[in-house]
């Protein structure tokens, strides 16, 4: 047995050790985003707070046993603002505990890792989130607190590589971008490929289309082949840490194009017609 297999075998026992209520507030504290555990919300219970569909609300309540539990166990401690937050090694403990199915424990408490479908009807891939501008600029916030990409920007961006993936392009950069983005031009490559790749090449010219000639080529680069924003900077002798900014609005053109938004918007109000009694039946000619 390898050290990492022993390592496995014990994290495997340690787990299984913990209560289930223990474990469970383990892996709430773990979440990107998660605070520390409070006692004084709700009597006899500790409460996590962490973000949960883009709003922050509470994503889990434990018994204080479960806490105490975990301090006895070296995985959590006591601040001195009485919150209840994981020691080093409980935060590592938790990575290794939350790391999907199939991927390696160890691996993932350093790695965001998750599962993928690269191509549609292909087998899921394990993808290494921290690799991708977009999921790195998805994580980072500003100064005012708010994450540096939306929603809406991350889908549309995303969007566009699943279709740079189901295009084929993404083996040979450079020999196929003549026929991606020139306006539905046909070669004998093109003959070859399937109904779904020239399909999302179609997708890919329409999209190019709408973010404009300006913009597109920054698309490509870090959307389509997820070339790091500093390279996009020395490539085109950009200001540092210009590149975040121009993606921001060529994203938001992406967005538009797909019909993305983040926030639902309607009408300001709706006209008002008529007022009427209770009894009131409007005349029929």
């Amino acid at each position: 047995m390898t050290a990492r297999d022993e390592g496995g075998a014990k994290d495997r026992e340690k787990g299984r050790a913990l209560g289930r209520e223990a474990r469970r507030l383990m892996e709430a504290m773990g979440r990107d985003g998660a605070s520390p555990a409070r006692a004084d919300l709700r009597e006899g219970f500790l409460v996590v707070a962490g973000p949960r569909a883009g709003v922050t609300g509470v994503i889990a309540n434990a018994p204080a046993r479960a806490g105490a539990e975990l301090v006895a166990g070296g995985l959590a401690r006591w601040g001195a603002d009485g919150r209840l937050s994981l020691t080093p090694e409980g935060a590592a403990f938790a990575r290794r505990l939350a790391a999907p199915a199939g991927a390696e424990p160890f691996l993932a408490q350093h790695k965001p890792l998750v599962f993928k479908t690269p191509r549609e009807g292909g087998a899921p891939v394990l993808v290494d989130e921290a690799e991708s501008p977009l999921a790195w600029l998805a994580r980072r916030k500003g100064r005012d607190g708010a994450r540096f990409l939306d929603a809406a920007q991350l889908e549309a961006g995303e969007r566009f590589h699943r279709d740079i993936a189901l295009a084929h392009l993404l083996p040979r950069v450079t020999a196929d971008w003549s026929g991606a983005g020139g306006g539905g031009r046909r070669g004998p490559d093109a003959m070859n490929l399937t109904e779904t790749a020239l399909a999302a090449r179609q997708r890919i010219n329409r999209a190019q289309d709408a973010v404009g000639p300006d913009l597109a080529g920054l698309i490509i680069d870090v959307c389509g082949f997820q070339k790091g924003l500093e390279l996009v900077e020395r490539e085109r002798a950009w200001p540092p840490r210009s590149a975040k900014v121009v993606l921001r609005i060529a994203l938001d053109r992406l967005a538009a194009h797909y019909g993305l938004a983040s926030v639902a918007r309607g009408r300001a109000r709706a006209a008002l017609r008529a007022w009427g009694a209770d009894d009131y039946r409007p005349a029929i000619d």
